[in-house]
């Protein structure tokens, strides 16, 4: 009997342990999310201004490297 009674404290305590694991971890969020929104309220995150023509020059690099990649890789054959 006495290996049920230790098997039984360990059961205990391992649901003890996650029980406070868990409302740990739950405090946490709640925290984590009113620290978030208190920082979003008093430091609000500016937008950056974007180029109109910005996604144009960067896609025309983008066809220059692709071209320049595939004349490279046809010249090594």
């Amino acid at each position: 009997m006495d290996n049920v009674d230790n098997i039984l404290e360990s059961v205990k305590f391992m649901m003890l342990g996650m029980t406070v694991v868990f409302i740990f971890l739950i405090i946490l969020i709640i925290v984590v999310n009113f620290q978030a929104k208190l920082i979003a309220k008093f430091f609000p995150e500016e937008a950056p201004a974007i180029p109109a023509n910005a996604g144009k020059a960067d896609e025309a690099h983008h066809v220059a490297a692709i071209i320049a990649a595939v004349t490279e890789f046809r010249k090594s054959k």
